[in-house]
């Protein structure tokens, strides 16, 4: 684990370089942490789907703070690469609870969130969430933002606040608004802190370009099948690529594939492409 915060966080920042993206290729474990930095990954960044599941829990705002950041702390304890964690909202009603969240961040070893602005199904029930939802109000969102930034300061760390946007996921707004009514937030996000934005589910050429035109920073899009390459991506400007839970669900796949087959036949044909027991158990520590 790297012990130094301030200088894993400045190593982290600058990872995020328009035309030459990072790539993450999202982890929810140890051992899935520790295959992805083998690999040669620069960094770590968790996935907070990935990381519920593997707990027993639904995403969204479902998983407790104190379990998710005790899965943060493993990850960040298992590779010698900055980590950026997955906090969803904040793990918080309010932004004294986002700085909280924040600070326990910090302890358990991460260098960088994302922080999403899609409100959950408590929050959208809220009267004061009328017209806003999916997603929370613009000065709430700040506000939270603000409250990541003032608390990673005040430890001393240039934690990388990366601020998603879900208007594209949510698919918030007329389509032909959704662009305007993104490059809004992320701009009211930028001035409240955030050191990059997030935008999934936008994954068209046209729709990126217009995005790194539009946003004052490094832009972080999600991508998988049937998205533009990492090139094509880089090409465009984009300077940090991210798979979400797409790996963690392909290894899923490959579970319940395995389980069907031997179940069902008596057979064992997903099991051929596994991991060598001995590299995997010697990745993790074991003699």
């Amino acid at each position: 684990m790297t012990t130094n915060l301030h200088d894993a966080a400045l190593a982290f920042h600058a990872l995020h370089t328009a035309g030459r993206p990072l790539v993450l290729a999202n982890a929810w474990d140890a051992a899935s942490a520790r295959i992805i930095a083998a690999a040669g990954a620069p960094a770590i960044a968790t996935t907070s789907a990935g990381v519920a599941w593997d707990l027993g829990a639904a995403d969204g705002d479902r998983l407790d703070r104190d379990r998710a950041l005790h899965a943060v702390a493993t990850i960040a304890a298992a590779v010698e690469v900055p980590v950026t964690a997955d906090i969803e909202s904040g793990y918080a009603a309010d932004p004294a609870g986002v700085a909280e969240t924040v600070r326990a961040v910090l302890a358990a070893g991460a260098v960088g969130v994302n922080i999403e602005d899609a409100a959950d199904a408590a929050d959208t029930a809220r009267a004061a969430y009328e017209g806003h939802a999916p997603l929370r109000p613009v000065a709430g969102q700040v506000e939270r933002i603000a409250a990541a930034r003032e608390a990673a300061d005040a430890a001393g760390v240039p934690l990388f606040v990366n601020a998603r946007v879900d208007t594209y996921l949510r698919g918030v707004g007329e389509p032909a608004d959704r662009l305007a009514l993104t490059l809004e937030r992320a701009a009211a996000y930028r001035e409240a802190g955030a050191d990059g934005i997030f935008v999934p589910g936008a994954v068209d050429p046209e729709t990126v370009g217009a995005l790194v035109a539009g946003v004052q920073g490094p832009l972080n899009v999600m991508a998988g099948p049937g998205a533009p390459s990492v090139a094509e991506l880089a090409a465009l400007g984009v300077a940090r690529v991210s798979v979400g839970s797409g790996i963690a669900q392909a290894a899923h796949a490959v579970v319940r594939e395995a389980a069907l087959e031997l179940l069902s036949k008596g057979t064992y044909g997903p099991l051929a492409g596994g991991l060598d027991y001995g590299e995997l158990n010697s990745l993790l520590g074991g003699a």
